[in-house]
């Protein structure tokens, strides 16, 4: 009867912790110890093997008081929780202090270093979004702990290659000073904040970073108060940037930016501007990663894919086994209660040379 109970009981621990073996996007997603995974606006790393899957820990605040958390996974269906990756910092004079803003953690690993690179936007404690800066940490392992090197607005006096020679002059009559007008709208695209940040170095929100085939990284980024995408190449160990970057869209008001490449073309899904609320994604091709980009309007499509299925993209998952096989993960957010915003995965398709994007309550990669 003893040995019975004791099968049961084997049975029962053996069921309660089942492996998952599909997609369920918008629900619960347990990590191996049961608890629902926390990271947010993350990003993926592949290596030797393995998955890692950075995010922002949330707790009731948007606010970062824990850092950055890192999970692994050898099936992406299942992951562990590895612990905090880049912790905030108890020094009261950090940029990454707890209540500053660590938001879209991107990591990638530099071949010539031997380093792992991570960055991700920052917002200094007490400054709401004002500060705008990228910020960049380093580590000898994908588990961390990550070293905090610095952070900044980049490109620092320097024009973009896609920039007309006029617009780097102040008009005669001066800036326009009146927000959405039409004028406003123009002196944007020709260059109105480009001018403003010059000395500075141009602002730096929702972003990302892609390495390419060459082994040459680019960091991707909404600027401009959120108008424009700049597109910037790194330097060769990945934590500062060349000077060389290129403006996207304009005016176009893109955020959450995620990049894939495939058959040689490069493709870009992103939001548009509703702050915490979802929107119709849209999405971008390119022959060369610096542009010009095309646009290519909604990738989403069915059901409420005017709101991109409650959802903002975060990042584009090249799978490892699957040949231009692609995952297009975005988090649907929960403002009013941060911890418990859900992920949201699916397979990403083509037709007629654009990314598909439709929706599954349950799937498998296969």
């Amino acid at each position: 009867m003893k040995k019975i109970s004791l099968y049961l009981l084997l049975l029962l621990s053996i069921n309660l912790t089942a492996q998952n073996n599909s997609f369920s996007p918008g629900e619960l997603w347990k990590d191996t110890d049961g608890t629902h995974i926390n990271a947010h606006g993350g990003g993926i790393l592949y290596d030797q093997g393995i998955y890692y899957w950075y995010g922002e820990h949330k707790g009731e605040s948007n606010n970062a008081y824990v850092g950055i958390t890192v999970y692994s996974s050898n099936d992406l269906y299942n992951w562990k929780n590895e612990g905090v990756a880049l912790a905030v910092s108890k020094n009261p004079n950090s940029e990454i202090v707890a209540g500053s803003v660590m938001e879209r953690p991107k990591v990638i690993y530099n071949t010539k270093t031997k380093q792992y690179v991570m960055w991700f936007h920052l917002e200094l404690k007490g400054q709401g979004y004002e500060a705008a800066r990228t910020a960049v940490a380093t580590s000898d392992s994908p588990l961390g702990p990550f070293t905090y090197l610095k952070s900044h607005r980049p490109n620092k006096k320097t024009w973009p290659i896609n920039y007309n020679e006029e617009w780097k002059k102040t008009p005669k009559e001066g800036e326009v000073q009146e927000w959405w007008s039409e004028k406003w709208y123009k002196a944007v695209k020709e260059g109105l904040f480009i001018r403003r940040d010059f000395e500075q170095g141009q602002m730096s929100r929702d972003m990302t970073v892609y390495v390419d085939d060459d082994g040459k990284a680019y960091h991707i980024h909404s600027s401009e108060e959120n108008q424009t995408l700049h597109i910037s190449e790194l330097t060769d160990d990945y934590l500062d940037f060349t000077g060389k970057w290129a403006r996207v869209d304009p005016g176009g008001q893109n955020e959450a930016p995620a990049i894939f490449k495939k058959e040689g073309i490069y493709y870009m899904i992103t939001s548009g501007l509703t702050g915490w609320d979802p929107n119709a994604a849209r999405s971008f091709k390119a022959s060369s990663i610096l542009g010009p980009w095309i646009s290519l309007g909604n990738p989403a499509k069915g059901k409420d894919s005017d709101l991109t299925f409650y959802s903002q993209s975060t990042y584009i998952l090249p799978i490892q086994s699957k040949k231009d096989t692609f995952i297009f993960m975005a988090d649907r957010w929960n403002p009013k209660k941060p911890i418990d915003g859900r992920y949201i995965w699916l397979p990403i398709k083509f037709k007629d040379e654009k990314p598909i994007i439709e929706w599954k309550s349950r799937w498998k990669i296969n």
